[in-house]
């Protein structure tokens, strides 16, 4: 079920009325409510991946109790291997199987072998990364002592499978997330207004902004040839705010709507593209998987003092994963290795600038040095998603060669304009509430004023969004 849906159009306000009208006195109940509302919204996408969830969850619920009773170090480790062998293997198997029997072929094939290994018509579970990440988290911190596991078996099951971010994230942890199910939720009405004021500024990011994009991207990408490098520029950044509209938009309605239940999700999306070194946009961007992946690849492979050289290649070796991550094709991962690069001069340096907080903070303007660094870490950022898009490497090395080899043809450009300008003002409203979480965080704004702002963004979507259930792009990961 997608959040642009009319299923979940009807889904979300029959739940929210259930949730706090019958389950308002006991815990259980309310999770036990969230569970089967949690499951309905996943299985009517498919049902039978259900199972899938459920199997998986169940071995992560008896893993973390196994790790709990015991104090056997070779039994706790057979156990977190038991979670690890679970979780990615099935992981691997969904996602990466094909990828890699092909590529095995592939690799035969150049040297003149013939293999006759066969690829399988597999459906990859839509989730399944993200609530992969989200078990591993609580089997290796109760491993490492950190947290201690529930016995609470709705509880974890509907902390594994809550709806709101069960497709796409955000990725939040057991120590943050798990606690608000094993306490009663109260409702509370400024966070149910914030909620809504999210999952408005996600909607209108999605479907007016990301779906209209979509066509032009498509075209841009597919017909590369055909365009001259004025254009090509102009699809590159298309592209960039596509993805970033597609995905925060994503991520508010999901946190918005969690907040409607009495749950606070993490922050996914810190406005990223006002990120001054490529350190900061990571420390902005899908925030839950580059923080899983730092607390839980990074530092365990770097070590407890770990030379500049060996931060490097560890630095590199995670974005390579982390484009692994993203998808079963090479373009993915050569997309996560040349941000591993782009780590290289701050790693390497003895001394480095790190950005730290809101950039030109109680200005409105940034300052040149500021200005640049967001320029150049846009431009570079913008340059790897050209290889997160294409299907091939071919395909992003033909595009960014025809950017280059025919720079300007005489275009049609003026159709490009509307989009253009609606692109600009996102980007103009999200700077002027950069410190906020969301850029329609405008409770202090006057009662009248407020609800201009509301109807003014109901209309857009009534009247330039894209309606017809378009996919986010996060949901295929």
């Amino acid at each position: 079920m997608l959040f642009n849906s009319i299923p979940f159009a009807v889904f979300l306000p029959v739940v929210f009325l259930i949730y706090w009208m019958l389950t308002k006195r006991s815990l259980l109940l309310q999770n036990s409510f969230v569970l089967l509302a949690s499951y309905a919204f996943y299985g009517w996408w498919n049902k039978h991946f259900l199972l899938l969830i459920i199997f998986s969850s169940l071995v992560d619920y008896l893993v973390g109790l196994g790790l709990a009773s015991s104090e056997e170090q070779n039994r706790r480790r057979l156990l977190l291997g038991m979670s690890f062998a679970v979780n990615l293997g099935l992981l691997g198997f969904f996602k990466y199987y094909n990828f890699f029997i092909s590529s095995f072929n592939e690799l035969l094939g150049s040297i003149g072998l013939a293999a006759d290994v066969h690829t399988l018509n597999l459906i990859l579970p839509v989730g399944i990364s993200y609530y992969t990440f989200k078990k591993l988290s609580y089997t290796i911190e109760i491993y490492k002592k950190t947290i201690e596991p529930t016995r609470n078996a709705v509880a974890f099951f509907s902390f594994i499978a809550f709806f709101p971010q069960l497709l796409a994230g955000p990725i939040d942890r057991a120590s943050t997330l798990l606690p608000q199910f094993l306490k009663k939720r109260k409702f509370s009405d400024p966070l149910a207004r914030d909620g809504l004021r999210q999952m408005l500024s996600g909607f209108v990011k999605k479907m007016v902004i990301a779906d209209n994009l979509s066509p032009f991207v498509e075209d841009f990408f597919t017909n590369y040839a055909q365009y001259d490098g004025v254009s090509l520029v102009i699809g590159l950044f298309f592209l960039a705010i596509q993805l970033y509209c597609d995905f925060s938009g994503y991520s508010d309605i999901a946190i918005g709507c969690a907040k409607l239940f009495g749950f606070n999700l993490m922050q996914n999306f810190a406005f990223p593209y006002f990120s001054r070194d490529i350190a900061e946009f990571w420390r902005r961007w899908h925030i839950s998987l580059s923080t899983w992946l730092r607390d839980y690849i990074y530092v365990p492979i770097c070590g407890a003092r770990p030379s500049r050289q060996k931060k490097a290649l560890n630095i590199v070796i995670t974005f390579t994963l982390c484009g692994l991550w993203h998808g079963a094709n090479w373009t993915f991962v050569l997309w996560g290795f040349i941000h591993g690069l782009y780590f290289l001069p701050m790693t390497l340096a003895k001394r480095y600038p790190r950005f730290i907080g809101t950039a030109a903070k109680g200005k409105f303007l940034p300052s040149l040095r500021e200005a640049r660094g967001m320029i150049v870490t846009f431009a570079a950022t913008s340059f790897a998603w050209v290889f997160f898009r294409s299907e091939t490497i071919g395909d992003a090395s033909g595009y960014l060669g025809r950017m280059f080899s025919h720079p300007f043809m005489h275009q049609n450009y003026s159709r490009f304009l509307p989009l253009l300008l609606a692109s600009v003002l996102i980007l103009f409203v999200e700077w002027l509430q950069r410190n906020k979480e969301h850029f329609l965080q405008i409770e202090h704004f006057p009662m009248v004023f407020r609800w201009i702002i509301y109807y003014s963004i109901i209309i857009v979507i009534l009247v330039f969004g894209a309606f017809g259930s378009n996919e986010f792009i996060y949901t295929q990961f």
